[in-house]
Order: C-alpha cells, then structure tokens, then sequence
C-alpha cells in the first residue's frame, strides 16, 4: 500500500471525532494541531502528529512549506449538470426582472430544460467532467449533483445517467439527486397531476431499477410544487428507497421546511425565508438546513438568517448551488467567505458547515469532512497564511497550494 507523509505544516484544521453533525457552539470549534505532519495509506489518512516525532520520509513525501491542512470542501447541493450558460437572464435581472418573472415567461429552469433537450448525453458528460475537474481544483472533494434540467422522462434520464458516469470515472465522492419536480414543464402547465404522475409512475421506476440516484428533491414554492405535492412526490421516491433532500424557503414561506422535517429529510437547503417557527421547526429536527449563500448573491436576496439558525441549535451546512441560472459559481472558498462577510459566521463555523456539516448532509460523515484516521484522505493544502481567519478575510486571492483527492495529488 503506498504512502505518503506531508510534514512540516504550519497547522492541520479539522481534526473531529464526532459522529453526528456539528450545532451550535460546537459549530465554533475547528481543533487544529500546530507544527504537524500526516501520514496517508493509500486512499486513507492513516495517522498525524507534531514534528516533534516525525516518522521516516516516504518516497512520496510532501514538504507543506508551512502551509495549513483542511479536509477538502463537501459541496452538498449542486446543479453542475447543464447544457449552457444564462448570462441573458442575467442582463434581465440587472433591468429589473424577478426569478419568479424570468422562469414565467418561460425562461430560468424552463430556458435550461430546453437547451439539455438538444444536448446530447456524451456532450453533457464532458460539459459537466470540465466543470468537475474545475471544482476538485478548487479544494471541493465530495459534491451533489441534481438532476431537474431535463422535466421529461427522456431528459431526466439522460441527466441521471451522465452522473452516473460521472460517478463511475472520477476520484471525487459524488451523490446524485432526482429533482424532476423543479418546475412545470410547459406542456403541463395546466395539468399539474399529469407531470406528478409522470414523475412517479414513469420516471422512478426506471430510476430505481438502474440505480440512478440516492436522494429524491423537490421545489417546494410558491408557484412551483406545495407542500401536499411535495409530499406526495417525496413519497413516492421514498417507497423507491430514495432519502429526500428539499428546496425549501428560497422566495417564501412555502411550507417546505414543515414538510422536510415532518418526512425526516435529510437537509432543507436554500432557508432565505425563515421566521422563528420554522427555525425552532428545524433546530427540534435531525434534518439538516443547507445554506446557499452566492445564490443569493446572485439574486440579491436577503442572505440566509445563519446566526439565528446556529444561534437556535440547527444543524448548518454551506454548499454552492452551482447551477446556470442563479449561482453560476461552484468555488466553496467563495462561499466559505461570503458567509462569514454576509452572514456574520465565524471563519471556524463556516469550514465546518463546508466540511464535515457538508459531508453529513450527502451520509459521507463516517468517510469525509474531518481530519481522522481512516477516513478518506481528500485534503486541501493552502499556502502559508498568518491565521486560519486569513482564508475568507483575504477572499481575492486562490490560497490553495495543492489538493489530494484519495490520497494522491490533482
């Protein structure tokens, strides 16, 4: 088994031991060992200390130049799978047109369903394996990858399926998602109970059998799916041994939170709109709230009320919502800082919501997210920075020196 031993690094963040998700004011705490060095076997991280007792080199070793180690970023809600840009929408919203107003129009979600339409399933493959590579350089090694763009049997397949290939090609720990409940498509319109039934009677069933994905979700909001319909869907994929995740709270009070934790969810992510019902809702639960600060950004949106849910006792998580129309940006670092400059979190609580929070809201806790022995030994190396506050502080600037994706370098 080969290994690899990093020495002389200024310090090693991360280190855990909890087997459960981090809430409040254990979010605030990041143990750090200083003047380190670890040692990977294999794919693993197999032990770590001072450079008081540093074990022998190893053919591989790494001189870390004093530089800090984090576990790699775990980015549990994503959209990386799309056929093209929105930079139109874009333009639109800087004159004034709302999310709401763009996606009734016929544009937003429904603009991407048709460019994947006319996509192949190779060109959507090798699409999202540029922008997958991108991320991992980036520090990110565990992600989420929703379907939602395709809003009929055929282009929810084909989604599923390229993250599946994606899933079978590429070192990173990936977790997929049916969303075909992300909107109407046009044909359905009117005729809500059609597009339901197509999602559970045509749809889940194939994907079930070919094993294409480990989460249901749904939009729950106002416009799109309430919460019975939610239920109803969520329902259904969970008799299909599907774990439901949900978009829930982004534009209103619509009900989501309510329903994500009555049917024990696994995360309620986006949670822009909350008030103290839904946070003490959420804070009673297991199931974890997931915050997606750059969307919005994007949007220019109230950021989500981060201090009062960790202040409450939820469990927290950060991710990117990479996705072409409302965070066209997958760079956990720029979430990690964007949350402690928008949101008021602590450098500490915000890593730990972008690391071993993430890793819990994808059920890769056990193998992801910390600093422990015998977990998998994807590993962000940063350059040498005064203090671990520096990485969002100095938010301009690409801090990451190397990242270790199983192990071995990318």
């Amino acid at each position: 088994m080969p290994t690899r031993l990093i020495y002389n690094i200024g310090q090693i963040a991360g280190v855990h031991s909890t087997s459960q998700p981090l809430r409040g004011p254990a979010l605030a705490s990041l143990p750090a060992i200083e003047n380190a060095w670890l040692l990977i076997e294999g794919d693993r991280i197999a032990e770590f200390g001072t450079m008081s007792r540093t074990p022998p080199a190893t053919k591989e070793s790494v001189d870390a130049g004093g530089g800090t180690v984090l576990p790699a970023w775990c980015d549990s809600h994503t959209h990386l799978v799309f056929a093209g840009s929105r930079e139109s929408e874009f333009v639109d919203k800087l004159k004034g047109l709302s999310y709401a107003g763009i996606n009734a129009r016929g544009g937003g979600i429904l603009n991407s369903a048709r460019k994947l339409a006319e996509t192949s399933e190779d060109d959507l493959f090798n699409s999202a394996w540029k922008r997958l590579d991108e991320l991992a350089r980036l520090g990110t090694g565990a992600i989420e990858i929703k379907s939602g763009y395709g809003l009929t049997v055929e282009g929810e397949l084909k989604m599923l399926r390229v993250i599946k290939r994606l899933k079978q090609k590429s070192p990173l720990a990936i977790k997929a998602t049916f969303l075909g409940a992300h909107t109407y498509p046009a044909d359905y319109k009117d005729n809500h109970q059609g597009y339901i039934d197509s999602i559970i009677h045509e749809m889940l069933p194939v994907i079930a059998k070919e094993g294409l994905a480990d989460y249901i979700d749904v939009f729950c909001e106002k416009g799109f799916f309430s919460p019975e319909e939610t239920a109803t869907i969520v329902g259904a994929g969970i008799a299909h041994g599907l774990i439901p995740k949900i978009h829930a709270n982004q534009l209103n009070l619509s009900g989501g939170v309510e329903v994500g934790v009555k049917l024990n969810a696994l995360s309620v992510d986006h949670l822009e709109t909350m008030d103290e019902h839904t946070i003490a809702l959420l804070a009673a639960s297991t199931t974890i709230g997931t915050l997606l600060p750059t969307a919005a950004f994007f949007l220019r949106m109230p950021f989500q009320p981060a201090r009062a849910l960790i202040d409450a006792g939820c469990a927290i998580a950060l991710a990117s919502d990479f996705n072409p129309g409302s965070s066209p940006s997958g760079n956990m670092n720029l979430v990690v800082a964007m949350s402690c400059i928008q949101m008021r979190m602590l450098p500490e609580e915000a890593i730990n919501a972008a690391t071993i929070n993430g890793a819990y809201a994808m059920s890769l806790g056990d193998q992801l997210g910390s600093i422990t022995v015998g977990k998998k030994a994807n590993l962000i190396l940063t350059r040498p920075v005064p203090s671990l506050a520096y990485l969002p502080y100095a938010f301009g600037t690409n801090h990451i020196a190397q990242v270790f994706i199983n192990g071995e370098p990318i």
